[in-house]
């Protein structure tokens, strides 16, 4: 974290503003007085959200995602932030500009905004999560709800309540949200093919109700840990079905042998 952001000044014809407004390494990546909820929920929930966020029809090395990482959005208030619980976006490299990890997302020098934002219920922030609170005073941030819909026009707004475990979601229509229906219990996103839906399971030693994605047919995506132990299950069947097969074929060999044929002279 640096101090005050620097300016570049203006120039005759004027310069993009990705070049003369702040960068990551200019602005806070963090806030003394905005510490965040350090619950477990808080730190497992995005994790599982992070590990399975792999749209099928993108390159993976186009593919970001984060959580607790605070969101530039204003050219004209360049200090404003969210700090969302995860966001994914695709179209965007793991690292900014292709070299370093990211201290904050500052979407006027990122080639996209986020595709889809998740916010986790907590007491005391229903009212912003929710869009309760749409409209603020003109020298105050915006709330969530607004930046979310109106400032980065982000396609879908998913809200989750580990109190009450429900769901809900909003998708971008003309401009302004609106609630989105389950298919089959799972938001569908087919612009990525993926959909994100409950899931009652066990995650880091841990069996509640989680949030993760699906593919668009409902099959979960395995989060690498997941993916590593399926991959060795299916290596020890297979060693298994070998050992079989090879067991058989001497069975197979002995028998052969005690009818008076030699096996060799069958090859």
């Amino acid at each position: 974290m640096t101090s005050s952001p620097h300016y570049i000044p203006q120039s005759d014809p004027p310069l993009p503003p990705w070049e003369t407004l702040p960068t990551m390494y200019d602005l806070p990546s963090d806030n003394p007085e905005e510490p965040g909820l350090p619950d477990d929920f808080h730190f497992l929930q995005p994790l599982l959200l992070y590990l399975t966020f792999q749209p099928i029809n993108w390159n993976p090395e186009l593919v970001y995602s984060a959580a607790d990482l605070n969101l530039y959005y204003d050219l004209q208030h360049p200090l404003w932030y969210k700090r969302p619980d995860w966001f994914g976006v695709v179209s965007v490299g793991k690292l900014y500009k292709g070299q370093d990890l990211r201290l904050s997302y500052v979407t006027w020098q990122e080639p996209a905004n986020p595709f889809v934002v998740v916010e986790l219920l907590s007491p005391g922030t229903e009212d912003e999560d929710l869009g309760t609170r749409r409209e603020s005073a003109a020298d105050k941030p915006p709330s969530k709800w607004e930046v979310y819909e109106r400032i980065l026009r982000i396609p879908y707004y998913v809200v989750f309540s580990r109190y009450t475990n429900e769901l809900q979601a909003f998708q971008l229509v003309g401009g302004h949200y609106e609630p989105m229906n389950l298919t089959q219990g799972r938001l569908l996103m087919p612009e990525i093919d993926l959909s994100l839906g409950l899931w009652q399971g066990s995650f880091r030693d841990i069996e509640r109700l989680w949030l993760r994605w699906f593919t668009l047919t409902g099959e979960l995506i395995p989060a690498p840990t997941e993916e590593a132990a399926a991959a060795t299950e299916r290596a020890m069947i297979a060693e298994q079905k070998a050992a079989q097969a090879q067991r058989k074929a001497e069975q197979l060999a002995e028998r052969l042998r005690q009818l008076g044929v030699n096996p060799d002279d069958l090859d």
